[in-house]
C-alpha cells in the first residue's frame, strides 16, 4: 500500500501532473454543475418519515379512500382573544370560510362549511371558556412546500383585509385578535422558513469557525486557507452529484440533512487534510525536494485516511438499513460527502501543497537544517521555523508507558460515571419540541393546548373492517380507563362496512403516558371484533391519529438502533481486523469508543437536561451520534496506531507508544477541536434535534481527542504490550 501511495503522490502532485490534477477537478465542477441541478434544489421536506406497513400509515391511506374530506394536508387556524371571541370575530371567520369556497386559495383541497353553520353552532366549536377557536383548511396530500408557502401568504393576505388589521402580529396577552397558523401544514411552512434562514448563517458560522481555528493552531494563514479550498471544491462536486441523484428519485435529501452534511463535510474533510499537511510538514524539515516531501507525506499518510474515510463511509452507509425514512435519508449524501473529500484529500490538496511548496506555511516555514543553517548565515540571524514538538505530548507519552494502570483505572471511572446517566434519560418523540417556542405553529398549538381538553389536541382514529357485522367497538373503547369518549361511528365513502372512532384520551396525547395506551386500544379492538367471529381480527384494524404516529415513530426508530448498532460495530471491526492484523487491537479499541460514546451521551444529557433546560431529549439522538462517534472516533485510533506500529518496527513497544503518542498528539488535537467546533456550530439552528445532536457529538469528539486517544488507548496498548498485536506480529 506504501508503495502504491509513494507512486501516487507522483501521478497527482508531480511538477506536471499537479496542474492536470487542480484542471480536472474545475472542469468536472463545472460540466456537473451546469447539466446537474444542485442539491439545495432538489431538497423534499415531506411530512411521512414511517414506512408503509405500520398502522398509523395504514390508517391515513385508507381514511384517504374512505373519508376523503378528512384526508389531505390540514393546515389549523388557532383563533384567539383574551377576552373571549366577540360574534363579529365569528363573522369574520364564516366570511372568510366563504371567500376560501367561492375562490379556492392554491393547493385547496376541502373546507368545512363554516359559512353556513348558524353563529350560534359555530361557538360551540370554541374552547368552554369562549377565547379560542379552531378552524381547519386542508390542502393536496402532494403540494410541495413552496405552493404551501405561497398558499400560506395569499391567506394572510386575504385575512388581513378581511379584518381589517394583522392578527399575525398580535401577542395574546395585548386582547385584539390573534391568529396563528398551526398543524402539519403550519409547521411543514414555518420548519421550512427557519432552515432556509438558518443554512447561511450555518455555512458562514462554520467557516468563520474552522478558519479561525486553523490560523491559530498552524499560526500560517495561508495554509488555513488551503482545507477549506478542499472542501469548496468536494462540495461543488457532492452538491450535483446528490442532485442528480435526488431529481431522479434515487434518494431523497431534505433541509437537515443537507445541513449536518455541510458541518461533516467542513470537519471530517479539514481532518484529512490535517494529517497529511502534518505529515509534509514534518517530511519538509527532512527533504529539500519539495516533491519529494511531499510524496513520502502521501506515502506515509495515504493509508491512515484511506481507512479512516472508508470507516466513515461504510459506518454511514449502515443507516440505509434504517426503516425511518429520517435516518435513511442520511446515509448517501454523507456517505458521498466523505467519500468525495477522501478523494479530494489524496488528489487535490496534494496538487495545491505542490503549487504552494513551503510558502504555505508561512511565516512559520519547515526547512531542513542545512537549508536553515544557509538562511541564517544570509540574513546574519535566526529564521523562524515550525514549533519544535511539545513539551506536554512528549510528557504525555512517557506518562502513559510509565503509569498506564493509574491512567486506565481513571479514564474508566470517568467515563463510566458519565455513562452511568444514559439509564435516566427521558426521550421525547414529538416534532414540535423540537422547533423554538417562538415559532408561529409551536404559539398557535400552545393556544390549543391552553384552551381545550388535552385529548381534543390530537384524537385517536381507529378504523375497523366490520365485514357487516355488528360490533361492539364503541363501548368497548370507551370502557378503557385512560379514554375520554369514543365517537358515534362513520361508515366509509365506498366501503359502508368501513367504520371509524375518533377516540379522545384523558391525557395529552403527546405526551409518553399516551403513547402506552395505543397497543391497549387496539388489542381491545381486536377483542371486540373477534367477540362476533371476525378471522384474524389484527388484519381488520388500523389505529392513526399523532399519538399513533409517536408511537409507532417509537418502535421503528427502536428496531432501527436494534439493527444498525450491531452492524456498525460489525463492519468497523472487519475494517481494524483487516488494516492492524490484530484481533486484540480491534477489540480494545472498539471498547474504548464505546465507552466514549456512553459517556458522551450521558454528559449531553447532563447539559441538554440542566444546562438547556429541556425535560427530554429527541429519541433520534442515540443512534445519529452513535453511528458519527464510533466511525469518526475510530479515525483518530487508526491515525495514532497505525504510527505506534510503524514505530515499533526499529524500536522498543513502550518508545514506540510513546513517540507514538507525541508524533500524532498536534495533529490528532487539532483535528478534534476542529471537528468538535463544527458539530458544535449546529446549535446555531433552530431545531433542537439538531442543536442536541450537535452537542452530543462535539461533547463525544472531546472526549475521544482529550482522554481516549492520548490516555486511554496508548495505556491499554502498554499494559498488553506484544498481545497487543496478536495474532500479528511485532
Amino acid at each position: 500500500m506504501k508503495n502504491f501511495f509513494a507512486d501516487w503522490g507522483k501521478t497527482v502532485a508531480g511538477p506536471k501532473s499537479r496542474w492536470v490534477t487542480l484542471i480536472l477537478w474545475i472542469i468536472v465542477i463545472a460540466v456537473l454543475s451546469m447539466v446537474w441541478p444542485a442539491v439545495n434544489q432538489e431538497e423534499s421536506n415531506g411530512n411521512s418519515l414511517l414506512p408503509g406497513d405500520v398502522s398509523s400509515v395504514q390508517a391515513a391511506q385508507i381514511a384517504e379512500e374512505q373519508f376523503p374530506d378528512e384526508a389531505g394536508n390540514p393546515l389549523l387556524m388557532v383563533w384567539y382573544r383574551e377576552d373571549g371571541l366577540t360574534e363579529a370575530d365569528y363573522k369574520e371567520v364564516q366570511q372568510i370560510y366563504q371567500k376560501l369556497h367561492q375562490n379556492p386559495i392554491t393547493g385547496q383541497s376541502f373546507i368545512p362549511p363554516f359559512y353556513k353553520i348558524p353563529l350560534k353552532i359555530l361557538k360551540t366549536s370554541a374552547s368552554e371558556d369562549g377565547a379560542a377557536l379552531i378552524t381547519p383548511v386542508l390542502f393536496d396530500e402532494g403540494a410541495s412546500v413552496e405552493k404551501l408557502q405561497n398558499a400560506m401568504e395569499e391567506l394572510k393576505s386575504r385575512i388581513k383585509n378581511q379584518v381589517g388589521e394583522n392578527p399575525f402580529d398580535v401577542q395574546n396577552s395585548t386582547g385584539g385578535l390573534y391568529l396563528r397558523f398551526t398543524g402539519p401544514v403550519g409547521i411543514q411552512t414555518d420548519a421550512s422558513e427557519l432552515f432556509s434562514q438558518a443554512d447561511i448563517t450555518l455555512l458562514i458560522a462554520t467557516t468563520l469557525l474552522v478558519l479561525i481555528l486553523l490560523i491559530v493552531l498552524y499560526r500560517s494563514p495561508l495554509l488555513a486557507v488551503v482545507p477549506l479550498i478542499g472542501v469548496g471544491f468536494a462540495y461543488g462536486l457532492i452538491s450535483p452529484l446528490l442532485g442528480f441523484m435526488a431529481h431522479h428519485g434515487w434518494i431523497t435529501v431534505d433541509a437537515q440533512a443537507i445541513s449536518i452534511m455541510t458541518v461533516l463535510l467542513f470537519g471530517a474533510g479539514t481532518d484529512y487534510c490535517l494529517f497529511l499537511v502534518a505529515r509534509y510538514r514534518d517530511e519538509l524539515q527532512q527533504e529539500a525536494d519539495k516533491y519529494e516531501a511531499l510524496r513520502l507525506a502521501i506515502k506515509g499518510s495515504g493509508g491512515a485516511i484511506v481507512m479512516s474515510a472508508l470507516t466513515v463511509v461504510l459506518g454511514l452507509l449502515t443507516l440505509l438499513l434504517a426503516h425511518y425514512l429520517s435516518y435513511d435519508r442520511f446515509a448517501v449524501p454523507f456517505s458521498l460527502a466523505i467519500l468525495i473529500m477522501g478523494i479530494a484529500a489524496l488528489t487535490l490538496l496534494p496538487a495545491l501543497l505542490s503549487l504552494f511548496g513551503r510558502i504555505a506555511f508561512f511565516p512559520f516555514i519547515p526547512r531542513t537544517e542545512r537549508m536553515a543553517k544557509e538562511l541564517e548565515e544570509k540574513k546574519g540571524k535566526p529564521v523562524r521555523g515550525p514549533k519544535p514538538r511539545s513539551r506536554f505530548s512528549k510528557a504525555v507519552g512517557r506518562w502513559v508507558t510509565e503509569k498506564p494502570w493509574p491512567i486506565i483505572i481513571g479514564c474508566v471511572i470517568v467515563l463510566g460515571g458519565l455513562a452511568s446517566f444514559v439509564p435516566r434519560m427521558e426521550f421525547t418523540y414529538g416534532l414540535l419540541d423540537s422547533f423554538p417556542e417562538t415559532m408561529p405553529s409551536r404559539e398557535g398549538f400552545k393556544i390549543i393546548s391552553e384552551h381545550y381538553p388535552p385529548g381534543k389536541l390530537a384524537p385517536v382514529k381507529v378504523i375497523v373492517d366490520t365485514e357487516g357485522k355488528d360490533a361492539a367497538v364503541q363501548n368497548t373503547i370507551a370502557a378503557l380507563p385512560f379514554v375520554k369518549s369514543v365517537s358515534e361511528p362513520r361508515s366509509g365513502e365506498t366501503n359502508p362496512e368501513m367504520k371509524q372512532f375518533k377516540v379522545t384520551l384523558e391525557s395529552d396525547p403527546y405526551s409518553p403516558e399516551a403513547l402506552q395506551h395505543i397497543p391497549a386500544i387496539a388489542n381491545k379492538t381486536e377483542t371486540a371484533l373477534s367477540a362476533i367471529g371476525i378471522k384474524n381480527a389484527e388484519d381488520q384494524v388500523w389505529i392513526g391519529g399523532p399519538t399513533a404516529t409517536l408511537y409507532d415513530t417509537k418502535h421503528v426508530t427502536s428496531r432501527d438502533q436494534n439493527i444498525i448498532i450491531p452492524v456498525v460495530l460489525i463492519v468497523i471491526a472487519l475494517l481494524l481486523l483487516f488494516y492492524l492484523r490484530s484481533i486484540v487491537a480491534m477489540v480494545y479499541l472498539l471498547a474504548t469508543v464505546l465507552l466514549s460514546y456512553l459517556a458522551a451521551l450521558g454528559t449531553g444529557w447532563l447539559m441538554i437536561h440542566f444546562g438547556f433546560g429541556t425535560a427530554a431529549m429527541q429519541g433520534l439522538i442515540p443512534l445519529y451520534s452513535f453511528v458519527f462517534l464510533v466511525a469518526l472516533g475510530e479515525d483518530y485510533n487508526i491515525f495514532m496506531v497505525s504510527s505506534i506500529w510503524k514505530n515499533r518496527k526499529y524500536m522498543p513497544l513502550k518508545q514506540a507508544i510513546s513517540e507514538g503518542v507525541s508524533q500524532t498528539s498536534s495533529v490528532i488535537t487539532s483535528a478534534g477541536l476542529i471537528l468538535a467546533g463544527t458539530f458544535a456550530v449546529l446549535a446555531v439552528l433552530p431545531l433542537q434535534v439538531l442543536v442536541q445532536f450537535g452537542t452530543v457529538t462535539a461533547i463525544g469528539v472531546l472526549l475521544d481527542t482529550f482522554i481516549v486517544r492520548p490516555l486511554l488507548v496508548p495505556a491499554i496498548t502498554t499494559v498488553l504490550g506484544r498481545y497487543a498485536f496478536w495474532p500479528g506480529k511485532q
